[in-house]
């Protein structure tokens, strides 16, 4: 899924000759702590609502204010772990998308990449999830491939996350298989470490509520 296909067409974009009541309003409005400002189709930044509560002055019109804008934006043809990526490292609610040229598109904010990934079809089809712990040098896709489908099961979904400051690493599998134990019983015969499995009732229920904890977050 790339960067245009996640624009929401729910939040407009400010533009510098709004008021810092204007940012403050739409802010609670769209419940999103940071809004873009946009120039006809020139991508200034994204203001802030911390800025603006610290500035304690309302009346004055974005242009007018002494706030730093963020230049968190992403090309249109970026994929959507590229535009998470931006959003951790600029510790943001919202980013911008821009055209080849440079020129504005649009906004994608957390809750609507977020509801975007909730309703991927891997999310929704039936099976568990198996999650592998092992050393970095240890890791072969097409060992793990061959496990799975030796035991009639198809990868529905894989995800890699690194351990900081560790050589480790952990492998969650979607299976579409609810009887795991075949397969967990091939991969601790091939000394593979299985670090939690989940069925996907638990799991969904596990994905809401951390969906719910940091939508909370965000409206903080």
């Amino acid at each position: 899924m790339l960067a245009y296909q996640l624009i929401t067409d729910d939040v407009p974009p400010l533009k510098p000759t709004d008021t810092g009541k204007k940012v403050l309003d739409w802010m609670e409005d769209f419940r999103v702590s940071h809004l873009p400002v946009v120039d006809k189709r020139e991508f200034l930044g994204l203001i802030s609502y911390s800025d603006i509560l610290d500035l304690n002055n309302t009346k004055k019109t974005i242009d007018h204010l002494s706030v730093s804008l963020i230049k968190a934006s992403v090309q249109e043809d970026c994929h959507i772990f590229d535009v998470l990526k931006i959003i951790s490292n600029f510790n943001v609610s919202a980013v911008a998308v821009l055209d080849n040229d440079g020129r504005y598109m649009g906004v994608i904010t957390a809750d609507s990449i977020i509801q975007k990934i909730a309703n991927m079809p891997f999310i929704h089809e039936p099976g568990s999830i198996i999650i592998l712990e092992m050393n970095i040098k240890d890791y072969a896709l097409s060992q793990i491939a061959q496990i799975v489908e030796g035991n009639d099961a198809k990868i529905l979904n894989m995800h890699i996350n690194a351990h900081h400051d560790s050589s480790k690493i952990e492998v969650t599998l979607k299976i579409n298989k609810e009887d795991l134990s075949p397969i967990l019983q091939t991969f601790n015969r091939y000394s593979y470490s299985v670090k939690a499995t989940f069925h996907q009732n638990n799991f969904n229920d596990d994905l809401k509520k951390r969906y719910d904890e940091f939508m909370h977050f965000l409206n903080i």
